[in-house]
């Protein structure tokens, strides 16, 4: 099913149509979470970044396990008719972005966890963070949906 035809009218299979429309939704299911830490709902927030963070964790696995077996971005490229250069420089920028992004959620999360329990929580410590994080995640999700297009339009 993975490797199907997917469902947005395109040459991609189904993963990277599944992951494409996931990561146009995360940075509004991130920004309900942050809301709810607005709105004092602090564990609402917890229990809604962690849900967040293992479905964008098992979305990226899905992803890189079908990028791996169906050839990935050379044998998808083949068919565009952006610059394979332009694209190539697009794709590394958007995977350190993403890199780092992620691991710095993966960090805010644990840390703050640990932090909380410890009684040591820096709240204006994880706001920067946060934010910066927040920043980094929908950066990547919207260069993602770029090679999406720039590869099936």
């Amino acid at each position: 099913m993975l490797f199907s035809k997917g469902f947005l009218g395109t040459s991609a299979p189904f993963y990277l149509d599944l992951a494409t429309i996931y990561f146009a939704v995360l940075p509004f299911l991130l920004a309900f979470s942050i809301y709810l830490a607005v709105k004092k709902k602090y564990k609402q927030h917890f229990i809604s970044q962690a849900m967040i963070l293992i479905t964008t964790l098992l979305i990226i696995v899905i992803f890189e396990i079908g990028i791996r077996i169906s050839g990935g971005f050379l044998e998808y490229s083949k068919y565009s008719s952006i610059s394979f250069e332009f694209m190539f420089i697009f794709l590394i920028i958007h995977i350190l972005i993403a890199i780092i992004a992620v691991a710095g959620w993966l960090f805010l999360f644990i840390s703050s966890y640990r932090a909380y329990k410890n009684n040591t929580f820096d709240t204006n410590k994880h706001k920067k963070i946060g934010k910066a994080i927040f920043m980094a995640l929908t950066i990547s999700s919207i260069m993602g949906i770029c090679l999406y297009l720039f590869l099936f339009f």
